[in-house]
C-alpha cells in the first residue's frame, strides 16, 4: 500500500506535528530564559560585587555603596532594582513559595538596610540579590520547577516574625493601658 501524502499524514496524526512545534517552542523559551538569567546575573554583580577586595572572594556592590552614601534613598532604589531578579523568576515559572522567599530576602535587605551604618554593614553580608539569583538558577534547568521544604520553612518563619512584630506592639499597648484600669 503506498504511503499517504505528507498533508494526509499530518491530518491523520495531528498530535505528532504539535509535539514537534511544542518542543521547538519550549527550546526557544529555555534559550530566552537562559539569556535573561545571564542579564539578571550582571545586574546582581553590579548590586552585590561591583568592586572586589583584592586577595579575597569578597566584593562591595552598589547596594552597600548607595545605602551608605544616600541613607534610606539608596536602599529603596537598590531594593527596587532587586525586583528584576524576582521578575525574571516569575517569567521562568519559579514556584510561588520560592517567589515569596525572594520577597522575604528583598524585604529583609531593604528594611534592615534603612538603619544607618549598621544597615550598610548588613548589606555587605546579607546579599539578597546573590541569594535570589541562586534560587533562580536552582530552578533554571527544570522543565517544571518544584519548591523544596526549606522554601516553605523560610517563608513560614518570615510570616511568623511579621505577625509577631505586628502583635507585640499591640499587646504592649493593651498591657500598658491595663495597668491604669
Amino acid at each position: 500500500m503506498p504511503s499517504a501524502p505528507a498533508s494526509t499524514a499530518a491530518l491523520a496524526h495531528p498530535e505528532s506535528r504539535d509535539v514537534v512545534a511544542d518542543a521547538e517552542a519550549m527550546a526557544d523559551r529555555h534559550l530566552a530564559s537562559v539569556a535573561e538569567v545571564e542579564k539578571v546575573g550582571n545586574v546582581v554583580r553590579w548590586l552585590d560585587d561591583l568592586v572586589r577586595v583584592p586577595g579575597t572572594r569578597f566584593g562591595i556592590g552598589l547596594d552597600a555603596i548607595l545605602g551608605f552614601l544616600v541613607p534610606g534613598l539608596g536602599d529603596v532604589v537598590t531594593g527596587a532594582v532587586s525586583l528584576t531578579v524576582l521578575t525574571a523568576a516569575m517569567r521562568r515559572g519559579v514556584p510561588r513559595i520560592v517567589l515569596a522567599r525572594m520577597l522575604v530576602n528583598i524585604g529583609v535587605d531593604t528594611v534592615v538596610g534603612l538603619v544607618p551604618v549598621a544597615g550598610d554593614l548588613f548589606d555587605l553580608l546579607w546579599r539578597s540579590n546573590t541569594r535570589n539569583l541562586a534560587l533562580l538558577e536552582r530552578h533554571q534547568g527544570e522543565l517544571e520547577p518544584r519548591p523544596r521544604a526549606g522554601d516553605y520553612a523560610i517563608v513560614a518563619a518570615a510570616v511568623g516574625l511579621i505577625g509577631l512584630s505586628i502583635a507585640a506592639p499591640i499587646l504592649l499597648v493593651v498591657w500598658f493601658f491595663s495597668l491604669f484600669t
